[in-house]
């Protein structure tokens, strides 16, 4: 096994866009591509240890930049000033969103017939709307995403989707659960959803200490979305 990464700049609406992309040199072939989508801090080593993680099992992945090449935050104040930009203009993170998927897919080391998304918090909200809007992906994992819907009308879903979900989060309470779930049903999704006793937003967090007050790190539910995720992508490119 032989861990590669690759620095991605690549175009889009309101970019450049630097991202990292991560796979196995000693694979040969194309392999099943997956889109790492940040949380609200932005792209960071965290989520190209993610990619990583992935190349490890056998995929290649894309730790990719929705914000702006250079745009990224601290934790604290102003810490969401680049995702309430796109949270405000959710056509323009749909195409940022495409830019994205487009860089990852022309990468020659990924089949671009088999690609999916992860993304968490803020990129949990990203994996949904890449859904809503039918890019060419065949499905997701939202872990401790954000559910609210664009106000821009959605395409029927035929991604195939995976909420893991912790359910203490104040971000995603139980009725913002059940019109997801409603929403994907009445869209025709094939989707399922996992959900954490006792963990809350950003459990997949390891910068956070143990959750408080329905936001930190829990290690139980990190390790079982992980290996959801896991199965999941292994059913839905068929390994």
């Amino acid at each position: 096994m032989t861990m590669t990464r690759r620095t991605i700049v690549h175009d889009g609406p309101g970019g450049p866009f630097e991202g990292v992309f991560a796979w196995d040199a000693a694979q040969r072939g194309a392999r099943p591509g997956v889109l790492v989508i940040p949380n609200v801090l932005g792209q960071k080593e965290a989520d190209n240890q993610k990619a990583e993680a992935l190349a490890a099992l056998g995929y290649a992945a894309f730790a990719c930049d929705v914000f702006g090449q250079g745009k990224r935050t601290q934790r604290g104040e102003g810490a969401s000033r680049y995702m309430d930009e796109l949270n405000a203009d959710r056509a323009l993170l749909r195409e940022r969103l495409r830019a994205a998927l487009d860089a990852l897919t022309a990468q020659p080391e990924v089949d671009r017939e088999r690609v999916a998304a992860i993304g968490f918090c803020f990129g949990g909200k990203c994996v949904l709307d890449m859904a809503r809007a039918g890019l060419p992906f065949r499905g997701g994992v939202s872990f401790h995403g954000v559910y609210d819907r664009p106000d821009i009308p959605s395409a029927a879903i035929t991604a195939s989707l995976l909420i893991c979900h912790g359910w203490d989060d104040p971000l995603g309470p139980p009725e913002a659960v059940v019109a997801l779930g409603q929403e994907l049903t009445a869209a025709g999704a094939d989707w399922q959803l996992h959900a954490y006793g006792g963990a809350g937003h950003g459990f997949t967090d390891r910068t956070l200490s143990e959750g408080t007050g329905g936001f930190g790190y829990d290690a139980r539910a990190d390790r079982r979305s992980w290996e959801a995720m896991r199965n999941f992508l292994q059913e839905l490119f068929d390994l």
